[in-house]
């Protein structure tokens, strides 16, 4: 492609871009495509000759849109948030116009320097102390996994990476009943296994038990097995549950282990002064991971990993062949020795515009918002006839089911919200999930799309109303309501 057609092709997509992102609220927010539908439209071979980049723009509004869930949608009340915004969609254009692979500072020295300074600033936003060192990865996920090996290593007195688990496989990990599913799976990569991962009991506000995790600990080690380490969660998925960390921290210290923190949702709440009382006692921790690209309107892939001795993280996962020995030494940080993968994009770089654009009161105003608009929802669920809140609400997600005042029955009360999910996602106004909470069906809600206003929180609460009172309708017979 000629640079003249390069140009003229990319102002029409930046128009489409502008225009799609000013009427993002007139798709249906979730898919309406049945499974299929989208491979049915796509050749089943390649094409032989290439094709002009208008026929396949084209093709793209007219064969993929219709298969596209709209994540930055106003009515996005989904899963947690990943929203975007203009500047991080523009810095992801320079990234993706440089294409530089950013795995050592050689490869790209102001993408590494970027890096050092803007996760530092992420440090003071969320008031983590001096001593954290930051580094970005693709996902808390894969920040969590770095923790697990390297508190596999340090019990194992870095054996591990040189003669496998052998005799020091039987390790064991603890983590909350709520936590996240990246747990397990980290600890399945690491080679602890499922059986070596105790999922330690919640409280009333889903907060895990530290008597039960103290009394584990002391019967694994009674078992001869040997403690490693915890993750505990500050926002859980389900219910937004927080561990007790101060107490988690004092457990950790008595027996030697890692303390990993997974904030990967609600830690950027913590750039308000008033939320981080939720977290006292993050700050002893080993490592932390949140999101900015949950809730900081920065585009994914964008996971803030801090670590106290990245010295450990280095010594985990550092490989040196010949071929990536540069200049630098000691005086740089190579970033491709700080997490799985070799390859690294320049992430740094919509995280810098996304701060520098609307300034710390700037995100700190709109998460501040996200959270009093969903205060004002489960107020309004709480005291509504005929639905109920099935947790405390926690920061900007709430949980509830309708409630019919004609059904007693467990199982059918659970039949009737899994309709109304259904029939909520259908009509395409608004997007909710699915959630169980001790062992009942409730509906989630989560708050956190850029865009999304109070307006829309109070419309979306009109629409479950709506649906709810249609889905009563259709239940009650015309006889049955002689």
């Amino acid at each position: 492609m000629k640079t003249e057609d390069f140009r003229r092709h990319a102002h029409d997509m930046v128009d489409w871009m502008a225009d799609y992102l000013e009427t993002v609220e007139d798709y249906p927010v979730r898919s309406q495509v049945r499974p299929g539908d989208i491979a049915a439209r796509l050749p089943l071979a390649p094409p032989s000759e290439g094709e002009e980049l208008s026929a396949i723009f084209a093709d793209f509004k007219n064969d993929v849109m219709p298969g596209m869930t709209h994540w930055q949608h106003p009515g996005f009340f989904a899963y947690f948030p990943g929203n975007s915004s203009p500047p991080s969609v523009l810095a992801e254009m320079l990234t993706a116009t440089l294409s530089a692979q950013c795995m050592l500072w050689e490869t790209s020295p102001a993408a590494t320097e970027m890096e050092t300074r803007v996760l530092d600033w992420l440090r003071q936003m969320v008031g983590l102390p001096d001593g954290y060192h930051g580094v970005i990865q693709d996902s808390a996920s894969s920040a969590t996994l770095c923790a697990i090996l390297v508190a596999r290593e340090k019990a194992t007195g870095w054996r591990a990476n040189q003669s496998g688990l052998g005799n020091d496989g039987r390790l064991v990990f603890y983590t909350s009943e709520e936590a996240h599913s990246s747990v397990a799976k980290a600890a399945r990569i690491a080679g602890v296994g499922d059986e070596f991962l105790r999922a330690i009991p919640s409280d009333d506000t889903f907060a895990m038990r530290t008597d039960d995790l103290r009394a584990q600990i002391e019967a694994d080690r009674k078992a001869g097995l040997k403690p490693a380490g915890v993750v505990a969660t500050v926002g859980s998925t389900g219910v937004g549950g927080i561990d007790p960390l101060d107490e988690i921290a004092a457990i950790c210290r008595e027996h030697d282990l890692y303390f990993h923190v997974d904030a990967a949702w609600a830690g950027a709440a913590l750039i308000l002064p008033e939320e981080r009382g939720r977290a006292a006692g993050i700050e002893q921790a080993d490592s932390i991971v949140f999101n900015p690209h949950k809730w900081l309107m920065t585009n994914f892939d964008c996971s803030a990993h801090f670590v106290r001795d990245p010295d450990a993280l280095v010594k985990t996962l550092g490989i040196l062949p010949e071929y990536l020995k540069t200049v630098g030494g000691s005086e740089v940080i190579d970033y491709r020795d700080w997490g799985v993968p070799l390859g690294r994009r320049f992430r740094a770089l919509k995280l810098w515009f996304v701060i520098r654009s609307y300034g710390v009161e700037g995100l700190q105003d709109i998460i501040r918002s996200h959270i009093a608009w969903a205060g004002e929802l489960a107020e309004l669920i709480d005291t509504a006839s005929g639905f109920e809140l099935m947790a405390p609400r926690s920061l900007a997600l709430i949980n509830f089911r309708h409630l019919p005042a004609d059904v007693v029955d467990d199982a059918a009360i659970d039949a009737i919200n899994e309709r109304l999910l259904a029939v909520i996602n259908d009509d395409g106004r608004i997007y909710l999930t699915r959630n169980r909470i001790r062992g009942r069906f409730a509906i989630r809600f989560s708050i956190g799309q850029t865009t999304t206003t109070r307006a829309h929180v109070l419309d979306a609460w009109r629409v479950i109303q709506e649906l709810a009172a249609g889905l009563t309708e259709t239940r009650v017979k015309p006889e049955d309501a002689c």
